[in-house]
């Protein structure tokens, strides 16, 4: 992706909404809110209008709205209630839906509902939500993550996840979008939650059963465009956007430009209601590269403030996904930064993958999978921290220096990267058993935030595909896109392949994508070999008590690797051969060498067969260790014998 280009700084307004005259107290800036036996109230930032009435399902007459300042309109709908569907109509004009709506029940084109927030009985009072230490993520896509595709199906299958050792659930976007099915990445009523999955409360009750089950629940939310269809801001005001920075997926958002102060306003306030009226514990930030803000104060900082203080005492975590490698994201204000709590590590994703499959065309072309860069990238996060990367054929990342390591996402499989295999093909299907298992011991066990996209965890057998259901026009078009953006990859730009792509738009295609829970029992090793390594995670002294700095790792021979885990009375040993059998004849290598009277006993193998593996012989301190290939094995040190 391109990176984002420097600008300099641009003037925007800002709106103070406790300057403008408003007849009730709100608990956002837009939108319709109920006011307890004094019907609704409306606010809506037309500038573009003169004139903006609010026409009301099942009522006579429409109800026109008081001019404030800045382009904002405000009035009471004395007779509505929770419920009641209603449009604005600017200057007369066909009725629209409320860019802040709570609910779009018939989608983006149809009416917006009036919801009452305080209606849900929440029960996590005592929740003390999440911190960035210590987490395993779980990335989740609703509508493919159960059969049904609802909220109130997947509360079913929470129970298993926070047995299995999952902290913290990333639900993909919700925002309404058109269609029937899709990612979610081109929502267009950013307040509200989709129809497709439930009603507003259903989201609440899935977010309060996580907290009962002590699992977090984080929100991805797109804030650097908004979709092509279903879109009606610009005829509330143009100036959402701007045409003065390059985006890959429309028009940019006006962060920083003449009368972006509502446009500010407008975004800081979303992020703060999913953390207020949904008790979200934080939000994951897409593609936060293609957010231009040249400001002195940067959207990314203050809508990061916006979610701490509708927390309040709760704590967040706050993700970005940012292509190029920008740590200032997750540096403290006072050292510059925009005080966010984690990053994506792609870095460690493209290693990895290159290192069990052999394949390294396209984007994943600048990774050779060796055992230094995983070495590396266990220990430093990012692989490129300003070297040139030879894809964009420019200079890459930042220096990660004093970065904890909690503080980079890592994982093996993302939405993103399972689609872009072309056949949406899952790891453990592209390699080998073996690789598969020892590349999870090593994301589980490395010090980074590790996650795990839906299904990972019992090896689902079901793909997962881009889908997207859009008009048949818009439809060919992103059906063409796609097409043209998997050509990146040689193999998949054949006539044969390109003939086998599936179409986004094809229902068929999201219905394949969907999750079969009874696969738990079926791909019963592949659970086990997840819970265990989650449950050494949490509950080993060393491993569950990371030290900072305390891990190092050296190379032993073309696929093979250690890593040394330094506890506070006692060490680890995580030993990775991605390759052939290999005997260590000679070990000139000290972080090999056992504590002082002590000798290294295996602790955890890969190979142990509940987990669908062959056995390991052990590791004698008197003889010149065998490293079986394609495994992983955790040792720990024993008072050596005598």
């Amino acid at each position: 992706m391109p990176a984002a280009i420097a600008h300099a700084a641009a003037r925007h307004a800002v709106c103070d909404t406790s300057t403008t005259r408003m007849s009730r107290a709100r608990r956002l800036p837009v939108g319709a809110e109920l006011q307890r036996g004094a019907g609704v109230h409306v606010r809506v930032w037309a500038p573009a209008a003169s004139r903006v009435d609010v026409v009301i399902e099942g009522a006579s007459g429409a109800v026109a709205l008081e001019t404030e300042a800045n382009g904002y309109f405000a009035g009471t709908l004395d007779e509505a209630d929770a419920g009641a569907r209603y449009r604005f109509s600017l200057d007369g004009g066909a009725p629209l839906p409320d860019p802040a709506s709570r609910f779009q029940p018939e989608g983006p084109q149809g009416p917006s509902e009036v919801v009452d927030p305080g209606a849900f009985r929440w029960t996590d009072a005592e929740w003390p939500g999440i911190a960035a230490r210590g987490q395993v993520l779980y990335e989740m896509h609703v509508g493919t993550f159960t059969r049904e595709g609802t909220w109130r199906a997947a509360m079913e299958q929470l129970p298993a996840l926070a047995e299995m050792g999952i902290t913290v659930l990333e639900i993909m976007p919700v925002a309404e979008f058109p269609g029937q099915f899709g990612w979610g990445y081109d929502g267009v009523d950013l307040f509200a939650p989709t129809r497709l999955y439930g009603r507003p409360d259903d989201f609440r009750a899935f977010v309060d059963r996580a907290h009962a089950l002590r699992l977090g629940v984080i929100l991805d939310v797109v804030y650097n465009h908004v979709g092509p269809d279903g879109n009606y801001l610009t005829r509330f005001s143009p100036d959402y956007f701007t045409n003065r920075y390059p985006n890959e997926w429309g028009e940019a958002i006006n962060f920083d430009g003449e009368r972006s102060g509502p446009v500010r306003e407008f975004f800081m306030a979303n992020a703060g209601y999913w953390i207020d009226e949904y008790h979200l514990d934080g939000l994951r930030l897409d593609a936060t590269q293609q957010m231009f803000d040249a400001s002195a104060d940067h959207i990314l900082a203050a809508i990061g403030r916006r979610v701490r203080e509708a927390a309040g005492r709760r704590a967040t975590l706050l993700v970005a996904e940012n292509e190029p490698q920008h740590v200032r994201l997750i540096r403290a204000a006072e050292l510059g930064g925009y005080g966010l709590d984690a990053l994506w590590n792609d870095d460690f994703h493209h290693s990895a993958r290159v290192a069990v499959t052999g394949r390294n065309e396209a984007y994943y072309s600048d990774y050779a999978g060796t055992p230094q860069e995983l070495v590396s990238a266990t220990k430093r996060g990012y692989l490129y921290q300003g070297q040139r990367y030879a894809w964009q054929n420019k200079a890459r990342g930042t220096p990660t220096v004093g970065v904890p390591p909690e503080r980079m996402v890592a994982y093996v499989q993302n939405h993103d990267q399972v689609a872009n295999s072309g056949h949406g093909e899952r790891l453990h299907q592209l390699t080998s058993a073996g690789r598969w298992r020892a590349i999870t011991a090593l994301l589980l066990l490395a010090p980074a935030t590790p996650m795990l996209f839906q299904g990972q965890e019992f090896a689902a057998s079901s793909p997962f595909l881009f889908f997207a259901d859009h008009t048949p026009q818009l439809a060919q078009l992103v059906k063409k896109g796609r097409a043209e953006f998997l050509a990146q990859f040689p193999s998949l730009a054949t006539p044969e392949m390109r003939a086998c792509l599936t179409d986004p738009a094809d229902r068929a295609s999201f219905e394949r994508c969907k999750l079969d829970h009874a696969e738990r029992e079926r791909h019963a090793a592949a659970v086990a070999l997840h819970r265990d390594l989650l449950r050494l995670r949490h509950d080993d002294p060393v491993f569950g008590n990371p030290r900072p700095g305390g891990v190092d790792g050296a190379v032993l021979g073309d696929n093979a690797f250690v890593l040394r885990f330094f506890g506070e009375h006692a060490d680890r040993l995580l030993v990775v051969n991605l390759g052939r059998d290999l005997e260590l004849t000679r070990a000139p290598e000290p972080l090999l060498a056992p504590p002082e009277h002590a000798q290294w006993d295996v602790l955890w193998s890969s190979e142990h067969p509940a987990y669908g593996g062959c056995g390991a012989p052990p590791l004698s301190p008197d003889q010149p260790w065998r490293l079986i290939g394609e495994s992983a094995t955790v040792l720990e040190p024993h008072p050596a014998a005598g």
